[in-house]
């Protein structure tokens, strides 16, 4: 009898010992794998790919000679219909085509009197005119190479794009008014204009680079060819601009 009770005493402490023990068994993770989109695959088909661009800016010109003062608030304003070629294989990358004007307004202090086609010389000491501008109009092409975060969503999405203009002038013109003495006494209220491309390159050629945050954004551009002819004797400036710009891509 105390053999039998022994034994079932020593099975409970046995049974209650194992039912105890701390379960150590690490289970293992099983690694989730992130699915890649497949930009291919991007439905476009509710996206316009024609827009209009419109820059506004400030105008100024680079390597300006000492005898020239640029003054006033030089501006420029740019119009553009554009077409955009998204890319199949990532429709995040496009390359967009247009056409457009742009028109640019630089302003000069103290210029030599009487009106000449292009800016002459500083001449704050005899007569001058007391405002003087050069205007400059052109037909252009824009080229952009594009990339949009979201192509789907390009009215939300932050946008980029770098490229160039290529444009032929349509026109050039300085006007001048109000003739001033050395001693900036008016002696002439009258307006001067004079028109002529002769002194001009026809041809122009731009980089461009462009920041947006769906429709409205930043632009530069810098002119890589000179806006004058060095055969005249004038200076060999470059063009520049940068301001913001509205569109849709």
């Amino acid at each position: 009898m105390k053999k039998l009770l022994f034994s079932v005493a020593a099975l409970i402490v046995f049974t209650t010992a194992f039912s105890q023990k701390t379960d150590t068994t690490t289970k293992a993770t099983i690694p989730v794998e992130t699915k890649k989109k497949d930009w291919s695959k991007v439905d476009l088909s509710h996206r316009a790919n024609d827009h209009f661009m419109v820059q506004m800016g400030y105008a100024g010109w680079a390597a300006v000679p000492d005898t020239l003062e640029i003054g006033g608030v030089p501006r420029t304003f740019n119009f553009y219909f554009l077409y955009d070629f998204p890319f199949k294989s990532d429709p995040r990358l496009s390359v967009g085509a247009g056409l457009g004007i742009g028109c640019s307004n630089v302003y000069f202090k103290n210029q030599a009197a009487p009106i000449a086609a292009t800016p002459r010389q500083d001449a704050s000491g005899g007569t001058h005119f007391k405002k003087y501008k050069v205007v400059n109009t052109y037909l252009e092409i824009p080229l952009e190479l594009r990339y949009a975060v979201d192509p789907e969503n390009t009215n939300k999405s932050w946008k980029f794009a770098v490229g160039t203009k290529v444009g032929a002038m349509l026109s050039a013109y300085a006007k001048g008014k109000n003739i001033e003495n050395g001693t900036n006494q008016s002696v002439d209220n009258s307006i001067y204009k004079i028109s002529g491309k002769a002194y001009y390159n026809s041809i122009k050629l731009a980089a461009t680079i462009r920041v947006s945050k769906g429709p409205i954004g930043v632009y530069g551009q810098y002119q890589l060819t000179s806006l004058m002819k060095g055969s005249y004797g004038l200076p060999a400036v470059y063009p520049f601009e940068f301001g913001i710009c509205f569109s849709g891509l």
